[in-house]
């Protein structure tokens, strides 16, 4: 029988084993031809048993495979991989392609359930079975995909996912839950990231079962007893990466509505950036890996000094141009001429005052002028109509006893007393007689 490989690729010579070369390899004469043949003091070595497995793969045919894609990773142009389960049980297989199917199946996503034709491989090196895939086709979406679609639209439908329903994250939480699983990459991550950004916090651990039957139930619990204890502020699901199907006990009905009730902040980490479940969507937070929820549940105590610093040095700046700008306040004011030489402020009311009374004085003046001449104008015409200024021009004024001014000669009878105003003086007159006869007696 070939086993397709050379003697010297192995380092199986021709000679024989001897006390002083008893750790070399046996030719291959001397190895058993068959597996019955083996025994515990003459085996097969690792390299036969790998090769004879190669040898035996290679004569299957090729064949036609069917199931639901689960992962599946198409980034590079020259090898693609996809891990492909079954429709009804829980197995899965690795299947491998190159250039030509990886162009196929770049749009193919998770959740697709499609045939994949290929052929059994052993990868001699490690011992490794993988189906070497040259075409693949979509049959419809995966069983389990549509379950989750199904439960999601009923779930959404429901309001579980509403984002008015979602409870924002304590800004400095002092105690973290946290569920995970029992010595889990992902606790170590969280507990670091946390421990390095913010170092006050506390922790509450919940090991639970990650995937498996025993994985929703456990994780439902545990959300209810962190939801219950007073101690705690946030809660963190963290799981590290997986399949679709290592991850579905997220997507779990109870363990979304769990989530969605909780009366805590959640935040999910389940899987990497490209891995979903409804966890996610009922979340008040979604992590794309647990690092990123330690990072997005507690705040950098140095971005939070840098930020106190800076505060205290643009409060100190805004302190120091406060007293400067009222120094120099308070400097104006003393330097200003109203307080070094405070008579100045009197001046303009001194001048305000100075010609007010310049003004009343020629105002009184023009009215007492006026006035003046008013009354020399009156004085004049008073003077110019009366009795004196006829006094004045030598004639005389007779008036009879009882003051009444004497006009006519007719009026007066003989031997009435008459007063007589002149010029200067005044004279008493009696009546004697009229003119042309009688005269009057002025009494001397």
């Amino acid at each position: 029988m070939q086993y397709g490989y050379q003697e010297a690729n192995y380092g199986y010579g021709s000679a024989v084993a001897t006390p002083s070369n008893a750790g070399a390899p046996k030719p291959l004469d001397q190895l058993p031809r068959l597996a019955r043949d083996t025994t515990a003091e003459n085996p097969w070595p690792v390299s036969v048993v790998s090769q004879k497995y190669h040898d035996a793969v290679e004569r299957w045919p090729a064949s036609w495979v069917e199931g639901q894609i689960v992962e599946i990773n198409m980034r590079r142009s020259t090898s693609g991989y996809i891990t492909l389960r079954d429709n009804t049980q829980d197995i899965s297989m690795s299947v491998m392609g190159f250039r030509n199917f990886v162009a196929m199946a770049r749009e193919f996503k998770q959740g697709e359930r499609v045939v994949i034709h290929g052929k059994p491989e052993v990868w001699v090196k490690a011992t490794r079975l993988s189906f070497i895939a040259d075409d693949i086709r979509r049959v419809g979406a995966g069983d389990l995909k549509a379950q989750i679609d199904e439960l999601r639209k009923k779930l959404k439908g429901e309001g579980l996912f509403d984002a008015e329903n979602k409870i924002p994250l304590p800004e400095f939480p002092r105690c973290i839950g946290l569920i995970c699983a029992p010595q889990a990459r992902a606790e170590g991550d969280v507990i670091t990231n946390v421990n390095l950004r913010w170092p006050a916090v506390d922790f509450v651990i919940e090991h639970v079962h990650v995937q498996g039957a025993q994985c929703p139930p456990e994780v439902v619990q545990a959300i209810r007893k962190l939801d219950d204890d007073p101690r705690v502020d946030v809660i963190i699901v963290a799981r590290g990466g997986g399949s679709f199907e290592d991850l579905i006990g997220f997507s779990d009905e109870n363990v979304v509505r769990a989530t969605a009730a909780c009366r805590k902040p959640i935040v999910s980490a389940i899987g990497h950036e490209d891995d979903w479940t409804l966890i996610d969507l009922a979340a008040d937070l979604r992590a794309s890996t647990p690092t990123d929820a330690a990072k997005k549940v507690v705040p950098d105590v140095r971005e939070q000094w840098q930020l106190i610093t800076n505060a205290w040095q643009r409060m100190n700046l805004r302190m120091d141009a406060l007293v400067g700008n009222e120094q120099r306040l308070i400097e104006g004011y003393a330097n200003r001429p109203s307080l070094t030489n405070p008579s100045t402020m009197l001046e303009p009311h001194q001048r305000l005052v100075d010609d007010a009374v310049q003004r009343m004085r020629y105002g009184l003046t023009r009215i007492i002028d006026d006035a003046g001449m008013t009354v020399e104008k009156l004085h004049a015409s008073l003077t110019a109509m009366s009795p004196q200024a006829t006094l004045n021009r030598g004639y005389a004024v007779v008036q009879t006893a009882d003051g009444h001014v004497l006009d006519n000669a007719a009026d007066a009878s003989m031997g009435e007393q008459l007063s007589i105003t002149l010029h200067h003086g005044t004279l008493l007159a009696e009546v004697k007689g009229q003119a042309g006869g009688n005269h009057i007696d002025t009494g001397d």
